[in-house]
C-alpha cells in the first residue's frame, strides 16, 4: 500500500507543472489532466487521513497501555473506537479508489421505458419507473434530459426515452436493463 501511495504522490508532482504553463488551459488534454489531478488529490487525501488515524491510534494505545488514570483510560478507548470506525471507511474509499475503473464508467446514459403487453396498466407502470429515476437522479445531484416521450390516455407512457448526465452515472446505471414485470392491482381496476 505505501508503494502504491509513493506513486501516486510521484504521479502528481509530475502532473503539477503541466498547470503551471497557462497554454494548458485551452488544449484538448486539460479536461482529463485535471481531472487526474483532482482523483490523484482525493487519493493522497485518503492516505493523509489514514496515517493520521494511524497515529492518533498509537498515541491512543499507548495511553491505554501505560496509564495511571482511570478517567483518561476510559477516554482513549472511547477515540479507539471511533478511530476503528474511521479507518474502516477510509480502507473502503481507499479500496475503491485504488481498484481499477471500467473505463465506460465517467459515461453519460440514455434510459429507454417502454410499456410492453398490459395496456394501460403498463403504461403507468412505465410512468412510476420514469419518476423513480428521475427522482433519484435528482437526488444525486445528476442532470435529467427528456428525449422523447409518447403519452398514454391515462396519465402514463408507452415509452420514453430520457438522458442523465452526471459523474459516475455509468458506473450508478449499468446494470438497470431488461424487462420489468408488475405484479399489483390495477389502478385501472374499478372494483380494487
Amino acid at each position: 500500500m505505501e508503494q502504491k501511495e509513493q506513486h501516486l504522490r510521484q504521479e502528481l508532482a509530475e502532473l503539477e507543472p503541466k498547470f503551471n504553463d497557462p497554454a494548458i488551459f485551452g488544449s484538448k488534454e486539460y479536461p482529463k489532466l485535471a481531472k487526474r489531478r483532482q482523483q490523484l488529490e482525493d487519493t493522497i487525501r485518503l492516505f493523509d487521513e489514514r496515517a493520521d488515524a494511524l497515529r492518533k491510534q498509537q498515541e491512543a494505545n499507548d495511553i491505554v497501555e501505560q496509564s495511571g488514570d482511570r478517567e483518561l483510560t476510559e477516554l482513549a478507548k472511547m477515540e479507539l473506537e471511533e478511530l476503528a470506525d474511521l479507518l474502516a471507511v477510509n480502507e473502503a474509499r481507499l479500496h475503491e479508489l485504488l481498484t481499477p475503473k471500467d473505463p465506460n464508467d465517467d459515461r453519460d446514459v440514455v434510459i429507454e421505458i417502454r410499456a410492453a403487453a398490459g395496456g394501460d396498466e403498463a403504461s403507468l407502470f412505465a410512468g412510476d419507473l420514469y419518476r423513480m429515476y428521475t427522482r433519484w437522479a435528482e437526488r444525486h445531484n445528476f442532470k435529467v434530459e427528456l428525449i422523447d416521450e409518447s403519452p398514454s390516455e391515462v396519465g402514463g407512457y408507452k415509452e420514453i426515452i430520457f438522458g442523465v448526465r452526471g459523474d459516475d452515472i455509468y458506473k450508478q446505471l449499468k446494470f438497470e436493463a431488461g424487462v420489468h414485470r408488475v405484479q399489483r392491482v390495477p389502478s385501472t381496476e374499478s372494483q380494487g
